[in-house]
């Protein structure tokens, strides 16, 4: 499938690997959220809230979109 707007260069293919490199951009992202919370929790002994709460957003935004496309699918 061609993107009539945008030409040749941008395609189903580019759509798809953009897709999957967010996703994985966002995974990445989540564990080294929690690994950064975990270090500062069991090495320094500081319970760090934003990482916290950056960790579990990511982690909800992404269990909350698989159980939307379970349940729509």
């Amino acid at each position: 499938m061609r993107i009539p707007i945008l030409g040749t260069i941008i395609d189903e293919r580019f759509l798809n690997r953009r897709l999957k490199s967010s996703s994985v951009g966002g995974i990445a992202g989540a564990l080294v959220a929690i690994g950064l919370f975990e270090y500062r929790f069991f090495v320094k002994h500081f319970w760090s809230w934003d990482l916290l709460a950056v960790a579990l957003t990511m982690v909800g935004v992404k269990m909350a979109v698989m159980a939307w496309y379970l349940i729509t699918d």
